[in-house]
This record gives structure tokens, sequence and C-alpha cells, in this order.
């Protein structure tokens, strides 16, 4: 199994954030809980990489989210 790389776009800034989350996490269910992130006031969408090191986003300050993985090619986008 590869790890999950999500990408995500901040307003504002010309730069991406770059997570590649563990083996084993469900991309299914990393979408899902980003969806119900992004739909909050003031929330934060946390993440935590395949090293253990957390990263935080503003959801007010997401662009857009890709889901993806190398071995598959593609990627889940959301934007808000």
């Amino acid at each position: 199994m590869r790890p999950v790389d999500v990408r995500i776009g901040v307003t504002y800034s010309a730069r991406e954030v770059d997570v590649q989350l563990a083996n084993d996490t469900d991309a299914d269910e990393l979408r899902e809980t980003i969806d119900s992130t992004l739909g909050g006031d003031g929330a934060v969408l946390w993440l935590t990489d395949k090293r253990g090191r957390i990263v935080g986003v503003p959801t007010d300050k997401v662009a857009y989210v890709e889901i993806g993985s190398d071995s598959d090619g593609r990627a889940i986008g959301f934007s808000s």
C-alpha cells in the first residue's frame, strides 16, 4: 500500500500544503472528515502525517483539497 498524499491550497498563498499520510489511511474516510470539517465556521482542518507531525489549516483559508496517491494517478478535489 502506498501513502495517501493530501495537497491543500491556501487562499492568498502561492504555496500549497503537502501532507503525506500513513499507508493505512482510508481515502474515503479522510474525504468524509475533510468534508465535515470544511462545513464548520472557524474550524481547523487537522491532519497527522506518516511521521506523526500534526498540520492544521484554518478552514476559512482552504481554497481546495486534493486527495490521491502516486499509485493511482488521480486526485479527489474539494473547494470552498
